[in-house]
């Protein structure tokens, strides 16, 4: 068989919709429709008619319509009404009716179906209506899979980008920590006198009425409701050199770069001092950092404890461990020949579960475990000049540490501002614990200003990294909670997680006390400066 055309046309010989299956051309189409209603009036009692050229296998529909085979005389008229049968169920099927608009608004998928009945030439297909349906649908397994793939390529990227700025966000937020405990508050860079730079209301009065304070500064004194205006920059003397001077254009280049810095708030990209880290950062004061002094005592002892916390949104602990080193620097020969005393029996007292201790591999150990005294083995001396660590400890319980944040940032409802209430608590098993310069920093996720509503303690806002410093001078007993609640623009919670916490403190976890520090030689007290000094190495809120 050889179909030539498969058409819906109505009674007149208008083609609703016609598939040509060889090539004819226009003319002759139109031409063999015009010519179909005429042979049907002669012979209604069949489903074919034929001409000289053609035959015209038909089966009527309703409204009027056709649906209409056009053939070779030679084609087999059984495969012929197959075929017509098999059409006749796909137009319902396909457009749903069988009404004129119906079959215009799904010609095209009246088209591919017929393609799926007839292939090129006019050859009839093996197919069913069940097969027809499942080829239009074009639902394709590989297809499937590559889309399933796309996205899963797309959720993975969306994924690595939010540990980016997660793992960016951490990295500024440590770097910030470290300016802190470097150069921040009670360090070379911090102005004795408090936070003068910080606003808000309780704590400590400060020198001035800084952000949001209605009182007026006084007369000299820098005024934070101003914008900043870069500092100028002393370039010395002029001086006319003559012929080649070495050196100079060095000491010009750097003033350039120190105006541009000043200019553009980019003081602390520079470094060095003072004036890098977080006293630039917050504006807590630009003290030029004095040289370290030289030594005075024959030897120096360094207590120092550093903290590892992590909490959650909530403050409950998730983990917390404190390490601690007494660190020995000999100054001079007298230095290098002390033997260091320590209460050694009190420590093994109250030092017990979840405490472990460790010596130097050089120190005598027995001798520090029968009467708690630190030296060498053999009677050597300590190197002198260089620090020597001679005992570490380490301590790991949810009560190491001293203080506890609990975070609630909350979207308003309106999606364009989120209500934040963050509280602190100092740890109650732990009533002699003295933290000074309490800073806690979080991100606002927003360059934006924030609202503050209520606080207690002073805050400093730097909108260039949108960071939120909230600072307490003391916090001990007599000052052991504080709650600040602001709004900020934005509508992403996560944002202002992790939330860093950076203090300093001379009362240690460990009870650890010199008792002595005497010569090898002569057992003569030696003069010594000792410190003691708690500071979180890592304390955020996640």
């Amino acid at each position: 068989m050889v179909v030539l055309s498969a058409s819906i046309c109505s009674g007149q010989g208008k083609a609703l919709v016609s598939r040509q299956f060889v090539e004819m051309t226009r003319m002759r189409v139109e031409g063999l429709f015009a010519a179909f209603p005429k042979l049907v009036g002669h012979a209604k009692q069949h489903t074919f008619v034929e001409t000289d050229t053609v035959r015209y296998v038909y089966q009527p529909l309703e409204n009027n319509l056709y649906l209409l085979l056009i053939t070779t005389k030679t084609s087999n008229i059984v495969e012929d009404l197959g075929t017509l049968r098999l059409l006749a169920k796909v137009v319902p099927d396909v457009a749903g009716s069988v009404a004129e608009v119906a079959i215009n608004d799904h010609s095209f998928e009246l088209i591919f179906a017929f393609d799926e009945v007839l292939t090129a030439g006019g050859y009839k297909e093996e197919a069913t209506l069940s097969s027809i349906r499942t080829n239009l649908l074009m639902d394709s397994h590989e297809e499937k899979m590559h889309v399933m793939l796309m996205e899963s390529k797309k959720a993975e990227a969306a994924e690595q980008m939010k540990k980016r700025q997660k793992d960016i966000r951490e990295r500024q937020m440590q770097q910030m920590k470290q300016n802190f405990m470097n150069n921040g508050p009670g360090g070379a860079g911090m102005p004795s006198g408090g936070m003068e730079g910080f606003g808000g209301g309780g704590g400590a009065p400060s020198a001035y009425g800084g952000f949001g304070s209605d009182s007026a500064p006084p007369p000299g004194a820098f005024d934070y409701n101003k914008p900043a205006e870069p500092e100028p920059v002393d370039e010395g003397p002029k001086v006319i050199a003559k012929g080649m001077t070495l050196g100079g254009i060095g000491k010009k280049k750097d003033n350039m770069m120190a105006a541009m810095a000043a200019e553009d708030n980019l003081g602390s990209l520079l470094g060095g001092g003072a004036k890098g880290g977080a006293s630039d950062l917050f504006g807590l004061g630009t003290a030029t950092a004095s040289p370290a002094a030289a030594p005075t005592t024959p030897l120096t002892l360094a207590l120092e404890e550093k903290l590892t916390v992590t909490m959650n949104r909530e403050g409950a602990i998730g983990s917390a461990e404190v390490k601690g080193n007494l660190t020995l620097t000999a100054n001079t020969d007298v230095g290098a020949a002390a033997i260091v005393a320590v209460n050694r029996p009190e420590i093994a007292a109250k030092c017990t579960t979840d405490w472990s201790f460790a010596t130097h591999p050089k120190v005598d150990k027995r001798a520090y475990e029968k009467t708690g005294k630190v030296s060498l083995k053999g009677g050597k001396a300590f190197p002198v000049g260089r620090p020597v660590g001679v005992l570490k400890w380490s301590y790991s319980a949810e009560d190491a540490a001293p203080i506890t944040i609990n975070c609630w940032p909350e979207d308003d409802g309106s999606g364009g501002v989120v209500n934040v209430n963050i509280e602190f608590e100092l740890n109650q098993d732990r009533p002699d614990m003295v933290l000074r310069d309490v800073n806690i920093v979080l991100p606002l996720g927003t360059t934006d200003p924030p609202a503050i509503e209520a606080i207690d303690g002073q805050y400093k806002h730097d909108p260039a990294r949108g960071m939120l410093c909230w600072h307490h001078d003391v916090v001990d007993s007599s000052n052991s909670t504080g709650s600040l609640e602001f709004t900020v623009p934005g509508s992403d919670v996560d944002a202002f997680f992790p939330v860093q916490v950076m203090f300093t403190s001379e009362t240690l976890y460990c009870p650890i006390e010199i008792l002595s520090v005497t010569s090898s030689s002569d057992g003569a007290n030696i003069p010594n400066a000792m410190s003691k000094a708690l500071v979180p190495e890592t304390y955020q809120c996640v």
